[in-house]
């Protein structure tokens, strides 16, 4: 293959060294920020009884720091297009640990109103995602980037690390303890990353203005429509990762570590899930995948409505829908990195992340908001879940159908 002289140093079919180190660093620093952004969920229960909380009130307070995540991720791409991921790594994941003793002291306090206002700060944790994205794809040649961006998109799991081990750091160490020690790992996660984690050699940093780099991602189609379809994949599962402790105690009665230690495993599953989604996509193409996707979370939204028995069935039910939408996270970002114009990657990863984030941001509001208190029933909100599903698998067909991929 002859090089073009726009292609530095390598081709681009050439497998570049040090992709594997860069990936697995990038993967540490969105999975240790993902935990930092998932931490005020797994001790909800908690914060509901010790300051009073009816359910609107206790789903506001888990669903604030997603809120900063997902719009944060907007700008956070278009300055990964220009500074690169290893600077914005670094800066973003140190950043972090401000607001995680932020929250601690709110805690302390028992102050609803600083909760919420170092809630929405947290959220900055949650803007990693739009750094890994463009970063791990400037890496790796088109044939794979969709099992490598799967990859780097299991940090998610950082959300299930945070549910089973939160909760029991608190019990081992205490509140205030458990949020220093976040704190300091992710000043040693940020300090790695600056030391060892390198940009490829692929990457040409985008000096172009922010606000027309986002204006011209914006005028993409494969920018909307990816946004659509990553609210309800992505959306889904923030939603359960944060929601589903109080989920599970208020229908199934677990306490704090129970509920926390089965979030923990809906979270593995859906990370599991998610590499393998790019991965199948690679192979069938990501249209297929998001299909099967969106039509299991269509279906197990209904099963899940019918509160299936504990443990097996409940148990079973959750790691299903776990599954379906770990698979469509995973699928949405190969199309993505297909159709995205190399240059202007991270930004349209921005948009897309945020409008994942923000998928996630309104259920629990919305799940708080129509809880049955006298049945102990979520049906109303699961049923609106089964809906929405429903709605994006007719838009991948009809994508598929029209015989392209997402139009850029």
């Amino acid at each position: 293959m002859t090089q073009d002289a726009t292609t530095p140093a390598a081709t681009r079919t050439e497998e570049l060294p040090g992709r594997t180190k860069n990936l697995l660093l990038a993967l540490l620093a969105f999975a240790i920020t993902f935990w930092a952004w998932n931490l005020v969920a797994p001790l909800g229960v908690q914060y509901t009884a010790e300051m009073g909380l009816n359910p609107t009130q206790a789903s506001l307070l888990i669903a604030t720091p997603v809120l900063v995540g997902s719009l944060g991720r907007i700008l956070t791409g278009a300055f990964t297009d220009r500074f690169g991921g290893r600077l914005m790594f670094t800066i973003l994941t140190a950043a972090s640990a401000v607001p995680v003793v932020l929250v601690a002291l709110a805690g302390v306090w028992g102050s609803y109103a600083l909760m919420l206002a170092f809630g929405f700060l947290l959220g900055i944790a949650g803007t990693t995602f739009a750094i890994g994205i463009p970063f791990v794809n400037a890496w790796y040649e088109p044939a794979k980037r969709g099992f490598a961006t799967g990859l780097f998109g299991a940090g998610m799991g950082g959300t299930a690390l945070s549910a089973f081990f939160t909760p029991r750091m608190v019990a081992w160490f205490g509140y205030v303890p458990t949020h220093l020690i976040m704190a300091g790992a992710l000043l040693v996660v940020a300090l790695i990353v600056w030391l060892f984690m390198r940009d490829s050699p692929r990457w040409k940093p985008n000096t172009a203005p922010v606000a027309p780099k986002l204006a011209a991602a914006s005028k993409l189609a494969v920018t909307w429509q990816m946004a659509f379809l990553y609210a309800v994949t992505f959306g889904g599962f923030v939603a359960f990762s944060t929601y589903l402790p109080t989920y599970l105690k208020e229908v199934y009665g677990y306490d704090l570590a129970d509920a926390g230690a089965r979030t923990a495993g809906f979270a593995i599953a859906a990370v599991i899930a998610r590499p393998i989604g790019g991965w199948l996509s690679d192979r069938i193409g990501p249209a297929t995948v998001l299909s099967i996707s969106l039509g299991g979370a269509a279906v197990m939204a209904v099963v899940i409505a019918l509160k299936p028995p504990p443990e097996l069935a409940a148990g079973t039910a959750f790691v299903l829908m776990a599954l379906a939408l770990g698979l469509g996270t995973g699928a949405v970002f190969t199309w993505v990195a297909q159709r995205a114009p190399a240059e202007k990657v991270g930004t349209v990863t921005g948009i897309v992340g945020a409008a994942g984030g923000l998928g996630g941001y309104f259920p629990p509001l919305v799940m708080g908001a129509t809880y049955n208190a006298e049945t102990h029933s979520y049906t109303i909100g699961l049923g609106l879940l089964c809906l929405t599903a429903l709605v994006a698998l007719g838009f991948t067909i009809f994508l598929a159908r029209r015989g392209q991929r997402p139009a850029s």
